[in-house]
């Protein structure tokens, strides 16, 4: 409605330039999060996504990413979304890479139809990485005895209360070898001819975005602002679309809480702050 009323009005108090939706993508992808450290998911971004992409009047949807990567099954279904979307409403995607996008950030960042970042962004890492610790000298030295109950012979598998064993590593490197070839094929669609013909492009290295521009990873050297008046006009204007919000806004800060608020804001400071170091990990690979 808001749409054709406008039509309707004299073009001399119609605004002028396009208006371009902008996403931002930032954080480490995972599930879960919290008020006080929310995290890079589908559930997260739909929202957003959806209505970026409801606007009916541009052609042309803008992304900001900055993420060092995270969970790859997250990463997946974030980039088809905006893929689904930007095919459904007919609908141009650029995406603008700011401190990184890497690994899962660079997965989403291929949803882009072209992609744009700073000479000294940090793009690639296209692999796979697990990690964790191992604790069975540290539980040996305490005196603490680990028992084990299961009905299958691999449920405990890796197990980091137990000594390692190769038939659990072989077994987790075949899973990633899997998942590596699902980045990799979805890197090889989506740049196609663009790539360079360069061994190292899918090893796991990241480079900047110079170096990325070379291998094919990205398109163009460019800050969003600059592309999109260089592209649809100097009257262009970017819009940022914020997360949903409920009718009720937000808590406001400093409210007396009840005892059930109060453990669940516990709760919930506790799981930001594991969500938190994992972060901080996670930015840590590409000295961020």
């Amino acid at each position: 409605m808001a749409a054709f009323l406008k039509r309707l009005m004299p073009k001399k108090f119609r605004k002028k330039g396009m208006v371009v939706p902008v996403v931002r993508l930032h954080g480490a992808i995972m599930t879960g999060g919290s008020q006080f450290k929310p995290t890079l998911s589908l559930a997260n971004v739909a929202p957003m996504l959806e209505k970026a992409f409801s606007n009916k009047e541009t052609p042309v949807v803008a992304l900001s990413i900055n993420s060092p990567g995270g969970s790859p099954v997250q990463s997946r279904l974030i980039f088809q979304r905006i893929r689904a979307l930007a095919e459904e409403k007919n609908k141009k995607v650029l995406v603008f890479v700011e401190d990184v996008a890497a690994s899962g950030g660079y997965m989403i960042a291929l949803a882009g139809d072209e992609i744009f970042a700073d000479p000294t962004s940090i793009v690639g890492s296209i692999g796979v990485v697990s990690g964790g610790f191992g604790f069975p000298e540290l539980l040996r030295k305490m005196g603490v005895e680990r028992r084990v109950y299961t009905a299958g012979e691999n449920k405990v598998i890796l197990d980091p209360f137990q000594p390692e064993k190769e038939g659990d590593v072989e077994y987790l490197k075949s899973l990633q070898l899997e998942i590596h070839k699902v980045f990799i094929d979805m890197v090889k669609m989506r740049r196609g001819e663009r790539l360079a013909d360069d061994t190292t492009i899918f090893s796991g290295l990241f480079w900047s975005g110079q170096r990325g521009l070379d291998l094919g990873l990205i398109d163009g050297l460019g800050e969003m602002r600059d592309v999109i008046k260089r592209r649809y006009g100097k009257d262009a204007k970017l819009e940022l679309i914020g997360s949903a919000r409920t009718i009720f806004g937000r808590r406001v800060p400093g409210v007396v809480l009840g005892d059930a608020d109060a453990a669940q804001l516990a709760a919930g400071a506790a799981s930001g702050l594991a969500a938190s170091l994992e972060e901080k990990a996670l930015w840590s690979r590409y000295g961020l």
